[in-house]
């Protein structure tokens, strides 16, 4: 049997699953990671417990596996995007705290970005709109906030890193600074057309180029893992930001393909083969995993083909039902919300904005706050629930729709399905839901994990466990097909009602 080690580094937590070729999960390890808040809108992590955790996890799920780490093929790697850090290269000891995606510290320096008109530049270049999520400015932040860092960086004497990096830094004991396109194409400072850093966007952040790492295709040779960290040398083979991992984990490799992932918020990505497209809907383009071509005798190297997708970004989706939980006390336990929601034929014309942090995608209304509308003397707390549950439905099918405009601009053919994952995706009720909103079939597959999954594959790809993305995509299978059931003048009667109780809250 061959298998492949995932090391998947989120924002909450560290860990690790071993696949067999099949794609199947055969052991998982799974460690919680430390939250740091040292200000309102800064969030932290410490890199040193990032590194701690991810290896404990891989050491733990081999050994859950039954397997020596000779019987791996390769690792793959995915991780929380944009999460910036920064270390010494002779000590390999990070000068500050991790600065997470979350975080808003970088907001003033990207305003003033945007007051000098440097947007549609930047969008053009790195398809991305100015904004304090990408690592870009955050890396800024770090260089002229932390005592000493320009200097250091100017000396060389510094590296820069997403959190991908800082795992192979490690895992190859300092030997490999490098990251991948997908990777790279969430910092602000790369040319997504040309793959590599751009040095006018290094220059308008004062960024020295001696800070960045190589940049290689997702799915390629990375390196190998020191031996003495899991007994054994092994081929680093993957790697993706973790939702590019995940469209790859669902076999999204064709032009249209789509799919949801259904978190703490939700990030809806289109494939759009090899055609950069710049959004017109207020969504972002970014570079999908890109694949390292195979090799011909006696040819030169050639690029990666070039791969792209549209991205969508729901700030509140599962958040919600924490919400309800810790703030309405509404539920005891997340799990309970369904049946809650059930207790009641509708929401009762119940409408939750759930505009907590403003709302992303496609509206961008960063001083949104959430609203419930359509209240009435026989609400209750179960019609509260529903239009919770039904908040996050309504969300995506806005992002699926505003996909849909830039699709049809470009002459391409509307999405004839959504495949899904994230935890909360299984949640009947709520996927139904969906699909009746969109009018089209809501696909949940048989391995949820597919941002780890995603990964194992790009490494597969690379060590030759698997031929091509023709034959992963054999591989992939669905546990449940939600058909829409309602009628589609019903279907678009909701979604004007839902865009009139998002207008109410920036009104």
């Amino acid at each position: 049997m061959t298998y492949l080690l995932a090391l998947d580094q989120g924002t909450s937590s560290s860990r690790s699953i071993v696949f067999d070729e099949q794609g199947r999960s055969v052991a998982q390890a799974q460690l919680e990671l430390t939250q740091i808040y040292p200000r309102p809108g800064w969030v932290e992590h410490d890199p040193l417990e990032i590194w701690r955790t991810q290896l404990a996890t891989a050491r733990a799920a081999l050994h859950q596996a039954g397997i020596a780490a000779s019987a791996v093929r390769a690792v793959g790697i995915t991780n929380q995007r944009e999460t910036t850090v920064l270390w010494n290269r002779k000590t390999g000891q990070p000068v500050h705290h991790a600065i997470v995606w979350q975080d808003r510290r970088s907001e003033p320096a990207c305003a003033q970005l945007r007051a000098q008109g440097h947007g549609a530049a930047i969008q053009a270049r790195t398809g991305l709109l100015i904004d304090a999520y990408f690592s870009g400015s955050k890396l800024q932040w770090l260089l002229d906030h932390v005592p000493g860092a320009r200097a250091q960086a100017e000396r060389g004497e510094l590296a820069f890193g997403t959190v991908d990096s800082w795992l192979m830094w490690n895992l190859t004991h300092g030997q490999l600074h490098a990251t991948d396109v997908s990777n790279a194409a969430r910092s602000m400072l790369f040319d997504v057309h040309e793959n590599r850093w751009d040095d006018a966007l290094l220059a308008l952040l004062r960024i020295p180029r001696s800070l960045l790492p190589e940049v290689l295709p997702s799915s390629a040779h990375f390196g190998d893992t020191a031996p003495d960290l899991l007994g054994h040398g092994i081929r680093i083979g993957g790697v993706a930001g973790d939702q590019q991992s995940a469209l790859f984990g669902q076999a999204c490799f064709g032009a249209g393909m789509t799919k949801n992932t259904y978190g703490t918020g939700c990030f809806m990505l289109m494939h759009l083969g090899a055609r950069f497209q710049t959004s017109q809907n207020g969504l972002l383009t970014t570079s999908a995993a890109q694949i390292a071509p195979t090799p011909v005798a006696g040819a030169g190297p050639t690029a990666p083909e070039r791969a792209y997708a549209l991205e969508g970004s729901v700030f509140v989706a599962g958040a919600v039902v924490q919400w309800l939980r810790d703030g309405l006390r509404a539920i005891a336990h997340s799990g309970e919300v369904e049946a809650l929601a059930r207790s009641v034929p509708d929401a009762g014309g119940v409408l939750l904005v759930p505009a907590f942090t403003g709302l992303g995608a496609p509206y961008w209304k960063p001083d949104a706050r959430g609203t419930i509308t359509g209240l009435t003397r026989g609400s209750t707390l179960a019609h509260i629930a529903r239009a919770a549950l039904e908040s996050i439905a309504y969300q995506s099918a806005a992002l699926l729709q505003a996909m849909g405009r830039d699709a049809a601009a470009a002459g391409a053919a509307p999405v004839h399905e959504l495949r899904v994952d994230g935890g909360a995706c299984a949640n009947d009720l709520l996927m139904q839901f969906q699909a009746d909103l969109l009018g089209i079939p809501v696909l949940r597959p048989a391995v949820i994990e597919t941002t780890a999954l995603g990964a194992a594959y790009l490494a597969g790809l690379s060590s030759g466990v698997y031929r091509s993305t023709h034959e992963i995509a054999q591989l992939w299978r669905a546990e449940r097909r939600f058909e829409p059931s309602l009628d589609s003048a019903r279907a678009q009667e909701l979604m004007a009602n839902w865009e009139r109780a998002v207008r109410q809250t920036t009104a």
